[in-house]
């Protein structure tokens, strides 16, 4: 176990890719993901848990199929599982997802958006 702290700039500098979501921390079971998110994503759920989106920096939206939940710095929103979202940013976006080890970014669909799991910066 390491004594340093995280620095999350300096591991969002580590990267360039967006909607790749990388390790930084594990806890228990959860897992501690910094991502870079610009335009849409794509729909999907989480079937058996519940998912958190927290914005560093920048701003996001996520669609829900009753509403939007407007997000910036500093903010919050926990999805809950099997509810169906739709993540999006207008301008490039920092935030962090907090998740069980194993969940894939896009859920139950595949695509070309689904990104590698399980990879540590």
């Amino acid at each position: 176990m390491s004594a340093s702290p995280i620095n999350l700039l300096d591991k969002f500098s580590k990267f360039t890719q967006q909607w790749s979501p990388k390790v930084i921390a594990e806890m228990n079971d959860y897992q501690f993901k910094l991502a870079k998110i610009e335009n849409e994503f794509t729909w999907h759920s989480h079937a058996n848990t519940d998912e958190v989106f927290l914005v560093i920096e920048g701003e996001m939206s996520i669609e829900l199929r009753d509403g939007i939940v407007n997000l910036k710095a500093g903010e919050m929103y926990v999805i809950p599982k099997g509810v169906e979202h739709k993540p999006f940013a207008k301008k490039e976006c920092k935030i962090m997802l907090i998740e069980p080890r194993g969940v894939i970014n896009t859920g139950e669909n595949s695509s070309v958006l689904t990104a590698e799991n399980d990879v540590w910066i």
